[in-house]
């Protein structure tokens, strides 16, 4: 499942804003999980009921406060707000754990394309092969809650990991020394956004 995002960046919504984008990073995140990929916006009235659903839902299969191992689950929210600053409102209400692209990323329209995406929530459930489990699973997580995700681990065939050597995770080895390089890079290009952002706010306030 990596492979959908591979060249891509993938923002972890915690304090930092931490940005996965090397082979690794995206490997280890993602593969052998179902994912879930999130079409909403903070905004839109249905998602807005939907969202806290949803919230709820991941919640209860990944955090340790209610399951003794986290779900092999992983969600991915393609914005469709109107603006960053309302993407990142948004986020700021959601799990720690979630991933997103960066708001610019055009990629979120070849996504919308892809799994005909014509209106809002939409959650398209993949399996780690890409293979679409659910077009729209929104009204599946309504009616069931946690208790749909056995449904989609059955019928994705994951691997328990808790069953593997710790040979079979010898790939998950440092691939590159660019790696370090090409995160630092990516942490710089994002201070210097803010930091224009920032200035912007200020020239305009002035």
């Amino acid at each position: 499942m990596a492979s959908l995002f591979t060249g891509k960046i993938l923002i972890v919504n915690n304090k930092d804003c931490d940005e996965m984008d090397t082979e690794r990073e995206l490997s280890q995140r993602l593969e052998n999980k179902v994912m879930l990929l999130y079409f909403g916006s903070g905004e839109c009235p249905r998602c807005q009921e939907f969202s806290p659903v949803l919230k709820d839902f991941f919640v209860r299969l990944t955090d340790e406060f209610y399951v003794e191992r986290a779900s092999q689950l992983v969600l991915v929210y393609v914005s469709q707000d109107e603006t960053e600053e309302k993407q990142e409102k948004f986020l700021k209400t959601m799990p720690k754990r979630w991933l997103s692209l960066p708001f610019q990323d055009e990629f979120k329209r070849e996504l919308e394309s892809m799994f005909v995406v014509c209106d809002t929530p939409v959650v398209v459930v993949l399996k780690p092969s890409g293979e679409v489990i659910s077009g729209n699973a929104v009204e599946e997580i309504e009616r069931l809650g946690p208790a749909c995700f056995k449904n989609w681990e059955e019928a994705a065939d994951l691997i328990n990991r808790n069953f593997l050597l710790a040979e079979d995770f010898d790939d998950m080895s440092l691939r590159s020394i660019t790696d370090p390089i090409r995160r630092l890079k990516y942490k710089l290009d994002k201070k210097m956004k803010k930091e224009k952002r920032e200035n912007e706010e200020e020239d305009a306030m002035s």
